[in-house]
């Protein structure tokens, strides 16, 4: 009887047991296929924008639309925290260029990455809505223009945005198309993790030189992974 009481108590719980697991396997399941449907909308608005903005260099049908400009320039904080408002200097010297929108956000132009396979329009500003639509221009002259322009994005599971910039080496290519409809390729030099109080990337001189930043979050979010490349 102690052997027939001691089977049924053991194999409810191997059964509770093998039902915490089951539920945890959907849970993870559903969690992962949720992450794949994000980044597969987040994706596809993106690639069904850029296909309109780059047909405006074709057509040059263009909306009457024009950045305005922010000359001042606050203290630098990191762009990656909650943010609410851009901080920088948003001098973006193509703000005679008619420009299109995307979710409610002037764009600046699109950045390509091929090695990771990314293509995404470059907001006007970093807010917290605007850091989950795309990635965005933080501070600097503007895209294309002589000196250190920074953009940043985030760092997600999915890969979306600037997820997969821990692939990146030096050596490997980013293009950056202004509203003008200029593409430049830059080439990455530098790559390297700081903290999330360091802005001395941001506002690093270039000696004439047309130069980006790319900023995103580290894995565990405590610093940020910096990345520099020049034309």
């Amino acid at each position: 009887m102690f052997n027939n009481s001691f089977n049924s108590k053991y194999s409810n719980v191997l059964t509770i047991i093998l039902i915490i697991v089951i539920i945890a396997i959907l849970g993870l399941i559903g969690f992962l296929g949720y992450d794949f449907y994000r980044k597969y909308y987040i994706d596809k608005d993106a690639q069904d924008f850029m296909e309109q903005y780059e047909e405006q260099f074709k057509n040059n049908n263009i909306d009457q639309n024009t950045i305005t400009t922010d000359n001042t320039i606050s203290t630098i904080i990191d762009p990656l925290n909650e943010v609410t408002t851009s901080t920088g200097n948003n001098n973006n010297s193509n703000t005679s260029n008619k420009v299109q929108t995307y979710k409610g956000f002037n764009v600046l132009g699109i950045i390509e990455i091929p090695k990771t396979g990314i293509k995404y329009p470059v907001l006007d500003k970093v807010t917290t809505k605007s850091l989950e639509a795309s990635v965005a221009y933080y501070y600097g002259p503007g895209l294309n223009q002589v000196g250190n322009t920074t953009i940043v994005g985030h760092n997600y599971r999915n890969g979306a945005f600037f997820g997969k910039n821990k692939q990146l080496s030096n050596g490997d290519i980013i293009y950056i198309t202004d509203n003008s409809g200029q593409r430049i390729k830059y080439t990455i030099y530098n790559i390297y993790k700081t903290t999330d109080t360091d802005a001395e990337y941001i506002t690093r001189e270039t000696n004439g030189a047309r130069e980006i930043s790319l900023s995103t979050c580290t894995d565990d979010s405590k610093g940020r992974l910096i990345i520099w490349a020049k034309e």
